[in-house]
Formats: C-alpha cells, structure tokens, sequence
C-alpha cells in the first residue's frame, strides 16, 4: 500500500503542492487529474524520490521514503510526461541500461527485459536508435523501461501520449494486467483514460486535494428525473427517501432523493404512484454526472458533494 501525508513543496513564495495526503491499496488504479499547475506533476516527482517534499512523508508497503530511498525506489516504476532518453542508443541497449539502473542483474535482466519488450510489442524496433522511433514507439519504450522488475508502484504520466487507437487499447490492458500486483497512479488529461482504468480518482486544484472519491461514487448525483404527465406532483414529496420535487417544463420533474444507494427503490415507489393514479410514466431514470462534468464543477467552483447540481443529466 502507498501512503501519502501532508506532503507539501514549496518555490518561494509559490505553494504548488499544500499539505496533500492519500492511499492507495494494492490492485487500484487511481487518477490523478487537475489543470496545468494544479501540482500533480510535482506530486509524483515526490513520491517518486526525485524530488524532495518540504514536509510530509511518503512510504510504501512499509518502506519509507525519507529513511529507505533506494529499497522504496527498486519497487516503484515511473513514466514522466517527458522521458529523458538517450537518442543515440538503441532500444536494446536502452531497455539493458534501464534494467542496470534499477540493479537487475544476469538472467533475471534478461528475462526481464524480453517480457518488457513482449508486453509492450517492441520486438520489431528492437535494434533500432531511439532518435528514429516515431513518437508512439518513444512512448511505448518509456512504458517498457518503467515496468521493468515488476514494480510495487507504477506511476504513469501521460502513458498514451502519441499511441493511435489500436496502440491505445493495447496499453490500457497493459495497465490493468500490471494493476494485478501492484499499486497503479495514471495521471492524464484524457478523461475516457480515467473512466476507462481506474477505480478512483483524485481532484487537485491549485496545489490542494479537493477530491478523492469512487469513480462509480463520483458519477450518482442523487437526483432522478422523470417524464410524465402526472399532475399531483407534491404527492411525491411523501414518499420515503424523496427530499424535494421540482417540476422543469410540462412533462418533466426533477426529484432529489436522500441517498443515491436507494434509488432503485425510489424509482420503483414513484412508477407505482404514477401509474396508479392513472397517469402515463414516459421515463424514469437516475441521473449521472460524467467526469469532465464534475472535473470542471470543482474547478468553477460549482460541485456538490450531495451532487445537487441540476445542470447533469445523461439516462442511465
């Protein structure tokens, strides 16, 4: 398990990273999302050793940072949004420097190194030099040295930068395999990346954790909305676990209801009331928030945690 804790960092009088702390268990894949600026970048140079916090602490699997840099380090692998690669060097030679660095040595080197090439399908660029790759083959090559000897913690920035969509694909099973036995941190601005992998998800905004939440949690809203022409809608405002009606436009309302784990419930005591009555129920759906929705409410100042807000509504 990684654990992060009022890790915060400094430049000057600037704050990029303010007293942020989370966990993560073994097996989850989290996002880490946020403007340019918002700190994730520095977050995960952090964690990663490269850069020092100026206070909080990071460990992981009981290893930690501060006291047991390099023990930590030989378990983690990183892909920053910008590899520093040697261009001159060829794949081979590359992944072999990669697997030096990271104290591997005879045949566990060597296997290592042919299962990276193999999950990563670089065996037809093996020997050629970095500088001749196109930027996809680049990306893929920073994936392979990062997942090298089978790390504790994979931290990926931007892993599909310049992958096609067949490429695409292939990485986000890469991802899920590798989450199987280690912690996974994917930080990139594609949210389909974010609902596509990952089990939860973290908001920063101007250096500060803002949110940290279920991905399937973060999408309920606690409303449901229903298309009928039943009239007595204040009626409805008595049946158990409904907070309030509001009627938008002629057949529309709009019910905020207490809990987002009864809906199904909800649902079914106010289809029974509808049709009872004898008026006709068109539609009857929870609403859901997409994350680019939600993402953007928290940085305009506009996200309720309860997921009130109005403005989201795709049928479930």
């Amino acid at each position: 398990m990684l654990n992060v804790s009022n890790l915060t960092r400094s430049y000057g009088s600037f704050v990029a990273v303010d007293e942020v702390s989370f966990s993560v268990k073994k097996g989850e894949i989290i996002g880490l999302l946020g403007h340019n600026g918002a700190g994730k970048t520095t977050i995960m140079k952090m964690i990663s050793g490269y850069l020092e916090a100026d206070t909080g602490e990071v460990s992981l699997n009981e290893l930690s940072l501060k006291s047991q840099t390099k023990l930590l380090q030989q378990q983690l692998g990183y892909l920053p949004e910008n590899l520093p690669v040697y261009p001159e060097m060829t794949v081979a030679e590359y992944l072999d420097y990669a697997a030096d660095l990271k104290g591997m040595k005879a045949n566990k080197k060597v296997a290592e190194i042919k299962r990276a090439i193999q999950a990563t399908d670089l065996s037809a660029k093996l020997l050629a030099p970095i500088e001749t790759l196109s930027r996809g083959y680049k990306q893929r090559v920073g994936v392979a040295q990062a997942i090298l000897g089978r790390p504790k913690l994979l931290i990926l920035d931007e892993p599909t930068n310049g992958l096609d969509p067949e490429q695409t694909q292939h990485m986000r099973a890469l991802i899920k395999e590798i989450a199987k036995e280690a912690t996974v941190i994917l930080s990139t601005h594609i949210m389909q990346e974010v609902n596509a992998l990952c089990d939860r998800v973290l908001i920063l905004k101007s250096g500060r954790l803002v949110l940290n939440e279920k991905l399937a949690t973060l999408q309920h809203s606690q409303h449901i909305t229903v298309k009928t022409d039943f009239k007595n809608s204040d009626s409805l405002s008595t049946i158990s676990g409904v907070k309030h009606v509001e009627t938008l436009g002629e057949n529309t309302l709009h019910i905020a209801i207490s809990k987002q784990e009864f809906a199904q419930n909800i649902c079914s005591d106010i289809s029974k009331t509808i049709i009872e009555s004898g008026a006709s129920l068109f539609e009857i759906y929870p609403q859901k928030r997409d994350l680019e929705t939600v993402f953007n409410q928290i940085n305009n100042n506009d996200y309720n945690q309860e997921g009130s807000d109005k403005g989201v509504e795709n049928a479930a």
